[in-house]
């Protein structure tokens, strides 16, 4: 009950703050918003690599968490190596940071700053959209994990028999860690290219950095402490809030795009607050409203019709039955 209860006051905690923020940048914006300037400010670039951060940190404890249960009681040292291949797929991603950080810098040498911007936005939000699309996840979470539980039994297994080379059995489990890990790892790299391009590197760390402190404290209370938490929950509220980030970009994108050339420029005679475009980057064009309405439709209505197939039908033909 105790633990419990601290849970419920850290997420409070943790929503008026980022309820106070939103308040105080309303007061603070004025104007109209001008979608040729920058329009995601260091706070909301924060905000938005946190949660990001955040929730692929969830993901990558569950499947961590789903590889290596039992294997505490039934092979004592099995989930070793598995943890050392998920430190290896740290190493690993920030490798993979740098050596995207250096091809985006080769191309910005051979085309405009603008192209470069409108490309990363663009891929940031196919890579959220995968990572939000409930199609996907059913396939990952019944194919994906499997797969990893398939071979690690396997290995296991394998392990028992006296012919078998310890060395082999170690480092097998050791790259399952790596390939579970890395993945989570390499879609947080894509996704932060273009919020990197627009506030900095070091706005970008600050984020992550906060992502990463609240994603410890989950792997702590669950594989030091083995606590039960409520990872559905967390995983739709964090779910929710990428959502809000999902249309974030997809605006900012946009305009990313239509600076470039890459897309017409349609205005539209409406006001729009000033700080709708600073925040969420709704802006008074039909290019941009066109976009976020489409990505808000296909995220909701692959869930909604996930929902429909799995849970909804399947309990109208029983009743009807």
């Amino acid at each position: 009950m105790k633990t419990l209860s601290l849970k419920k006051i850290a997420f409070g905690i943790m929503g008026l703050i980022i309820v106070g923020v939103l308040v105080w940048q309303g007061f603070t914006a004025n104007g109209a918003p001008d979608p040729a300037t920058s329009n995601i400010t260091p706070s909301t670039a924060i905000l938005n690599t946190a949660i990001l951060v955040f929730r692929e940190g969830l993901e990558a404890i569950l499947v961590l968490s789903a590889i290596t249960a039992g294997l505490v009681r039934s092979k004592k040292d099995a989930w070793k190596p598995i943890f050392v291949g998920s430190g290896i797929s740290l190493f690993a991603t920030i490798v993979t940071w740098f050596v995207v950080v250096g091809i985006i810098s080769l191309v910005g040498n051979t085309t405009s700053e603008l192209n470069v911007q409108a490309a990363t936005g663009l891929l940031a939000n196919i890579v959220l959209l995968i990572i939000m699309n409930w199609f996907f996840h059913k396939l990952y979470w019944t194919g994906w994990i499997s797969l990893h539980n398939k071979k690690r039994r396997q290995i296991t297994d394998a392990a028992v028999d006296e012919n078998a080379s310890p060395s082999a059995s170690y480092w097998s489990l050791v790259v399952i860690g790596l390939t579970s890990m890395y993945r989570e790892g390499f879609e947080v790299v894509l996704f932060l290219q273009n919020l990197r391009l627009q506030v900095g590197s070091h706005v970008i760390l600050l984020g992550a950095l906060i992502g990463l402190f609240f994603t410890s404290i989950v792997a702590l209370l669950t594989f030091v402490g083995h606590q039960k938490l409520p990872y559905k929950k967390m995983l739709i509220l964090t779910g929710g809030l990428l959502v809000v980030v999902l249309l974030v970009m997809t605006g900012e994108t946009t305009i990313e795009m239509q600076q470039a050339g890459w897309i017409p420029t349609t205005k539209l005679d409406i006001n729009i607050p000033a700080w709708m475009g600073l925040w969420f980057s709704v802006f008074p064009t039909v290019e941009t409203l066109m976009a976020q309405a489409f990505a808000f439709i296909f995220v909701v209505g692959s869930y909604i019709f996930l929902q429909f197939t799995r849970v909804w039908k399947p309990k109208l033909a029983e009743k009807l039955s």
